[in-house]
């Protein structure tokens, strides 16, 4: 699935004529367009959709909608490993110790 993400805008700058930002998703940073929304400042609040910035939000509504992501875990599901995700969808547990790394052999 492909949610569309609020992020707090923490530095912009241009690339290549392209207006770009660094945006926190609750923990996980990662660099989004900001073509959609020009004006959009640091410190700002946006939803995000396949690294583009579409609209600008309020922080209390942002924060709102982070925590209840995280709660059903599609923070995960959006920006986790996807090689650690397949693997789990595959039925692969986690090796923690000895015992489990054998057991996976098994």
């Amino acid at each position: 699935m492909c949610l569309a993400v609020p992020g707090r805008v923490l530095d912009i700058e241009e690339r290549d004529g392209t207006r770009m930002a660094t945006v926190d998703f609750g923990g996980v940073v990662k660099e989004v367009c900001l073509e959609y929304l020009p004006d959009l400042q640091v410190g700002e609040y946006a939803i995000v959709h396949v690294g583009f910035a579409l609209q600008r939000l309020d922080e209390e509504s942002a924060k709102q909608t982070l925590e209840l992501f995280a709660q059903l875990g599609m923070l995960q599901e959006e920006f986790g490993d996807p090689w650690e995700l397949a693997a789990e969808a595959g039925g692969a547990t986690r090796p923690v110790d000895g015992a489990a790394i054998e057991e996976v052999r098994k």
